[in-house]
C-alpha cells in the first residue's frame, strides 16, 4: 500500500500545495483528481517552493498521458503507478524528476466512524485508479502484504467495539478478519471475487434475524389469511423455525422482500375484505365524498397600541384587504385620520430604538408628512411592518411578484413519529425571535422542510405536511421536489399560484457517513429558479460527538464539493456562488465547548452570549473553516439538543451504553444559515424553536424570510426594432492575489445570466510572486473583454450579477471565483469594485479593480421596487418628529480591507422621474457584518499599492 499513498483522491488545489509545502523538498509529488476534467488527474510537483501542475488525461482506449503541448507525443501509460514510475527518472520533460511521494493524511481514514450513534467505520485506503476503466492495481502487491491489511482492518473493528452495541456481530466479523479474510484476499488475487468466506460469516451473523423474520412472517401471513376471501383457496402454512439447511444471504434477502410486500398490501387487503363485508350486510358507509376545501382565511383587521410624540396613546389600525392604515386617538370614538396604501411612501425602522418606526405619506398634493410610533416592542413593531408591506403587495397590481415569504424548517425527528399537530413549528412560534400572533398565520409562499432521522415513509410525510398546512393556511400547496437520503429528507411545498414560476428542479444527496459510501450522515438538496431568481438549499446531517469538529468540517466540505444542483452551466464554480440566495440548514451537530454544568447554569440565567462565545460552529466559521460569508440570525433561544423525550424541562445530557456513560452536552445542534448574492434583498424576520413538540430530544427550528426577487423582463423597447447602441460592460483593469505557490498564467472566465454565452479574458500581463504562499496578477484593459448583456435596460441590468473565476492556464483549473452585482457598477465613470475570491468552500484570496456598465440614455428607466419603501436609520434627536424629509440609511458592505471604501454614490437613474425627496433606498441585507479583523494576509498585500 505505500507505493499507492501518493494518490489523494479529490482533495483541492489548496489543500494539495499545503501538503506539498509541509513537505518541503524539491521532487515532492502528489497525485489528485484534476478539478477541470472527469476521469482525469492532476500531477502536482513541488520545485524551488512553487507548485507545478500537470494534467493527466485518459485517452479513449484508457491510456493515460501527462498533458504536452501541439506537436510534442505524449507517453501513454496503463495505470498510474506505470505513469509515476516512469517519470521518477530525469529528463522525461517535468521541471524535476518525481523524487519524494507525499502520503496521504492518516488521519481521515479514522475519523469516519460516528461514536455517538454506535457505527462502525474506517475505511481501506484508497485504491489507486488504473486508467480509463478505473480498474484497480493496488492488490497486486505481494502476498505478505496482506496480513498488515488484515490487522490494520482489526484494529479499526476493535476501536468501534466500545461503540458499538452489537457485540455479537462484531464478534463474528472479528473471527472473520483474524483468520478468513486472507483466504479472500488470495481468491481475489487468483480472479475469484465472489468472497465466499465473508458469505459464510455474514450468514452465521445474520442466524437471530433469520428466526426474527420467521416469526414475523408466520404472524403477517396468518393475518392475510383472516381477510382472504371465503371462497379462495386457503394458502399452505409455512414451515415454522429455520430450514435443516444453513440459510443462505439469498434466502434472508427473500424473507425481507416477502414481508416487505406483505406490510404494503395488507392494509389494501383488509380495506377491501371490510367494504365487501358491509355491502354484502347492507351496512350504510359514511359518506366518502371530499368536504370541499376550504376558502382561503381573509386576514383579520388588525390594531396596534402604539405612542406617538412624547405621550399620546393611539391605535394603529390595518386593514389588508382594504388597503388602509388608520390613526385613532385614545379616547376618540373614530380615526383622526385614515391612510390608503397609495399614499403610503416610506416606512423607516429606527436601528437604535428597535420599537420604533417613521411612517412617510401624502396628505396632500405636493405635501408629504412623517410621523413616528413606538411599539410596546420590537417584535409588535415587525408584526406592524409586514402587514403593511403584505398590504402594499397585494394591492400593487404587478403581473409578478417582487417580494416573497420563504419558510424554511428542520429537525431531528429522534427516529419517532411526529405529533399529531406541528402548529407551532409551521407558524414560528415558541422560543427566540419568534412570529407575533398577528402575523403567525399569514401563509408563506414557500415552505422548505428539512428533516433528519425522519422514520415516516416518504409520502406518508409529504402528504402530512401538505395536511398540516391545509389546516392551518387552508392552502392546499403543491409539492415542488422531495429528496431522501435513507432518513434524511428535504421536502419543497409552494402556494399553488407559484407553480406555474418554479423551473429548472433540480435535486442531489451526498453520503457522508462511514467512508463517505452510508447515508446516515450526509445532505439533500433541491434547486429551482422562481421566474428570474435562482433558489437553493441543502439539509444536512453531520458526524456527531463533541470531540468530531473536524470530521463535521470535512462533511461540510465533501457536500459543499459533491452536491449537484443548480445550472449545469456554473458546475464549476463554488456551490455557494450557483445561486441568488442558498439556504443550508439541519443538524449539524456543532456543540459547546464548555463543562456541562456550567452550560446548565448559563441556560438557566438564559446567559446564551456567554455560550455562543464557546460554539464550535461560531468558532469555525471565525477561523474561516466552514460557511464562509454566510449569515444566521441571533440565537435567543436555549439550546435545541439533547432534551428528554417527553419534555422541555431537562437535558438528558447523560447516554448509558454497555461501555460506560458518554457525555452529550446540550448544544445548538440545528441551524439555519443563507448566503446570498451581494445587493440582494433578503430579511430574516423570525429564527427560534419550539417548545411544545416533545417526542424527539431535539427541538424543531424555524426561521422566515422576506426575499426580493426578479421576474422575466419585458423590455418597453423590443430588441432590433430599430438600429441602436447597445449596454455593454467595460474593465479598465483587475488585480487578483491567490493563495498559491504555483506560478501558472492565468485567464479569467465571467459568467452572467445577461451574456449570451461565457466570455474569456487573455492571459494575464503582469504577474508577482514577492510574497511567499501567494500570487499577484494583473490584466489591462486590452486583455480584457467588453461583454454586451443580452438586453440594454437599466431595470434589467440593475438585478444581474457577473461571476468570475480565475483559471490557470496550463490546468484549466480554478484559483477562485467571486459575485460581483452589477447595480452599483452603472454610469458613465468607472467604479471600484473589491471582494474575496472563493474555491471549494475556502476562501482563496481577492480581486479588485475598475469596472463600467454603460447604458443606452433611451433605456435608463427604472422605478422603485416594492421592497424598497422600507429602509433602516439611527435615532437622530435633531430631527423634528414632523419633518419631511428622509435621513440616508447607512451603507453595510462586505469586509473589505481598511484601505479601501466602497464606491457611496447613488444608482444613477438616467432619465427616469426623480424620486421624492423623503424616498431612499433600503440597504443590501445579504451581506455579514464588517469584522475588526482578517485571518488571510492577502488582504494586506494591496496596502500602499496605488
Amino acid at each position: 500500500m505505500a507505493a499507492a499513498s501518493w494518490y489523494h483522491r479529490d482533495i483541492s488545489r489548496v489543500v494539495a500545495e499545503e501538503l506539498l509545502a509541509k513537505a518541503g523538498r524539491d521532487g515532492c509529488f502528489l497525485v489528485r483528481d484534476s478539478e477541470s476534467v472527469s476521469g482525469a488527474y492532476a500531477l502536482c510537483l513541488l520545485f524551488q517552493r512553487h507548485v507545478h501542475t500537470y494534467r493527466i488525461l485518459p485517452d479513449d482506449e484508457g491510456l493515460l498521458s501527462v498533458q504536452t503541448i501541439q506537436g510534442i507525443q505524449a507517453k501513454c501509460f496503463r495505470t498510474l503507478p506505470d505513469l509515476v514510475s516512469a517519470y521518477q527518472q530525469p529528463n522525461n520533460g517535468l521541471v524535476t524528476p518525481l523524487l519524494y511521494p507525499v502520503h496521504r493524511p492518516r488521519q481521515a481514514a479514522n475519523e469516519d466512524s460516528d461514536g455517538e450513534d454506535g457505527r462502525g467505520g474506517g475505511h481501506v485506503a484508497s485504491a489507486i485508479p488504473a486508467g480509463g476503466a478505473g480498474a484497480g492495481t493496488w492488490l497486486s502487491a505481494p502476498i505478505a502484504g496482506w496480513t498488515h491489511v488484515s490487522q490494520q482492518l482489526h484494529q479499526r473493528l476493535q476501536e468501534q467495539v466500545h461503540s458499538s452495541p452489537a457485540s455479537d456481530f462484531m464478534g463474528f466479523m472479528a473471527e472473520y478478519l483474524n483468520h478468513h479474510l486472507q483466504l479472500d484476499l488470495e481468491a481475489l488475487h487468483h480472479g475469484h471475487p465472489q468472497l465466499r468466506h465473508l458469505s459464510t460469516a455474514l450468514v452465521t451473523a445474520c442466524q437471530a434475524l433469520h428466526r426474527q423474520i420467521d416469526f414475523t412472517l408466520a404472524g403477517l401471513e396468518t393475518l392475510a389469511r383472516v381477510f382472504d376471501p371465503p371462497a379462495s383457496p386457503r394458502s399452505p402454512a409455512r414451515e415454522q423455525g429455520l430450514p435443516t439447511s444453513d440459510p443462505d444471504l439469498e434466502l434472508l434477502l427473500n424473507k425481507i422482500s416477502t414481508v416487505n410486500h406483505l406490510l404494503s398490501s395488507l392494509e389494501k387487503k383488509v380495506l377491501k375484505s371490510l367494504q365487501e363485508t358491509v355491502s354484502r350486510h347492507n351496512l350504510a358507509l359514511p359518506s366518502m365524498a371530499l368536504a370541499p376545501p376550504p376558502a382561503a382565511k381573509p386576514l383579520a383587521v388588525q390594531s396596534f397600541e402604539v405612542k406617538m410624540g412624547k405621550s399620546q396613546r393611539a391605535a394603529l389600525t390595518v386593514d389588508v384587504e382594504l388597503g388602509t392604515v388608520a390613526i385613532t386617538k385614545r379616547g376618540s370614538g373614530s380615526p383622526e385620520e385614515t391612510i390608503p396604501q397609495d399614499k403610503i411612501l416610506q416606512l423607516i425602522k429606527y436601528q437604535s430604538v428597535q420599537s420604533k418606526v417613521r411612517l412617510v405619506y401624502d396628505r396632500e398634493p405636493q405635501k408629504s408628512l412623517s410621523r413616528d410610533f413606538v411599539f410596546p416592542s420590537a417584535r409588535k413593531r415587525e408584526a406592524f411592518c409586514q402587514l403593511l408591506q403584505l398590504m402594499k403587495n397585494q394591492h400593487s397590481n404587478l403581473d409578478e411578484p417582487e417580494l416573497i415569504s420563504v419558510y424554511v424548517g428542520t429537525w431531528n425527528m429522534g427516529s419517532t413519529p411526529p405529533p399529531r399537530s406541528l402548529a407551532s413549528w409551521l407558524t414560528s412560534r415558541g422560543l427566540g425571535r419568534t412570529q407575533d400572533e398577528t402575523t403567525a398565520c399569514i401563509p408563506h409562499d414557500i415552505y422548505v422542510i428539512g428533516t433528519q432521522e425522519n422514520s415516516l415513509g416518504d409520502r406518508e410525510w409529504v402528504e402530512f405536511l401538505r395536511a398540516s398546512l391545509k389546516t392551518l393556511m387552508a392552502i392546499d400547496y403543491r409539492v415542488v421536489a422531495l429528496q431522501c437520503l435513507w432518513s434524511i429528507k428535504i421536502v419543497v411545498l409552494v402556494k399553488p399560484e407559484h407553480e406555474r414560476r418554479i423551473s429548472h428542479v433540480h435535486t442531489s444527496s451526498v453520503k457522508t457517513g462511514i467512508a463517505n459510501t452510508l447515508g446516515n450522515k450526509g445532505a439533500v438538496g433541491v434547486s429551482f429558479l422562481f421566474n428570474g431568481t435562482s433558489f437553493g438549499f441543502v439539509n444536512c446531517h453531520l458526524a456527531s460527538g463533541s470531540e468530531k469538529t473536524h470530521r463535521r468540517n470535512q462533511n461540510y466540505s465533501d457536500i459543499l464539493h459533491s452536491l449537484v444542483l443548480g445550472d449545469k452551466r456554473l458546475g464549476a464554480f463554488d456551490l455557494t456562488l450557483r445561486f441568488t440566495h442558498l439556504f443550508w440548514f439541519g443538524d449539524l451537530n456543532y456543540r459547546l465547548d464548555m463543562d456541562v454544568q456550567d452550560i446548565l447554569a448559563h441556560i438557566t440565567k438564559k446567559e446564551f452570549e456567554a455560550l455562543l462565545a464557546v460554539d464550535q460552529l461560531n468558532l469555525e466559521r471565525e477561523k474561516n473553516k466552514v460557511f464562509l460569508r454566510f449569515s444566521e440570525g441571533d440565537i435567543s433561544f436555549p439550546p435545541t439538543y439533547r432534551y428528554e423525550r417527553g419534555s422541555r424541562d431537562s437535558y438528558m445530557w447523560q447516554k448509558f451504553k454497555p461501555t460506560g456513560m458518554r457525555i452529550n452536552v446540550p448544544s445548538w445542534c440545528d441551524r439555519i444559515l443563507w448566503k446570498s448574492h451581494p445587493e440582494t434583498h433578503v430579511v430574516c424576520n423570525s429564527y427560534g424553536c419550539t417548545n411544545d413538540i416533545v417526542t424527539s430530544d431535539h427541538s424543531p427550528v424555524f426561521a422566515t424570510f422576506e426575499v426580493g426577487v426578479t421576474s422575466q423582463f419585458v423590455p418597453k423597447k423590443a430588441p432590433g426594432s430599430s438600429p441602436e447602441p447597445l449596454a455593454c460592460i467595460e474593465w479598465e483593469s483587475i488585480e487578483v492575489i491567490v493563495k498559491t505557490t504555483s506560478r501558472s498564467k492565468c485567464y479569467i472566465e465571467f459568467h452572467s445570466y445577461c451574456l449570451e454565452e461565457a466570455q474569456r479574458s487573455g492571459e494575464n500581463t503582469f504577474q508577482s510572486c514577492d510574497i511567499p504562499g501567494f500570487l499577484k496578477l494583473g490584466w489591462s484593459a486590452k486583455h480584457l473583454p467588453v461583454l454586451n448583456p443580452i438586453l440594454s435596460d437599466l431595470e434589467y441590468l440593475g438585478d444581474q450579477h457577473l461571476l468570475l473565476s480565475i483559471k490557470g492556464v496550463e490546468s484549466c483549473e480554478s484559483y477562485g471565483e467571486c459575485c460581483i452585482a452589477m447595480r452599483s457598477m452603472i454610469g458613465s465613470m468607472a467604479q471600484q469594485f473589491e471582494t474575496f475570491l472563493f474555491h471549494r468552500g475556502e476562501e482563496t484570496g481577492s480581486i479588485r479593480g475598475w469596472m463600467k456598465v454603460r447604458v443606452p440614455k433611451d433605456r435608463c428607466s427604472t422605478r422603485e421596487k416594492l421592497y424598497e419603501w422600507i429602509s433602516f436609520e439611527e435615532e437622530d434627536a435633531e430631527l423634528a418628529a414632523d419633518a419631511p424629509t428622509c435621513p440616508k440609511p447607512p451603507l453595510q458592505h462586505l469586509r473589505y480591507p481598511s484601505w479601501y471604501q466602497p464606491h457611496c454614490e447613488p444608482w444613477p437613474c438616467g432619465d427616469a422621474e426623480p424620486a421624492p425627496a423623503m424616498l431612499c433606498r433600503s440597504r443590501p441585507r445579504s451581506l455579514p457584518e464588517p469584522a475588526t479583523g482578517y485571518t488571510n494576509p492577502a488582504y494586506f498585500i494591496f496596502e500602499g499599492v496605488p
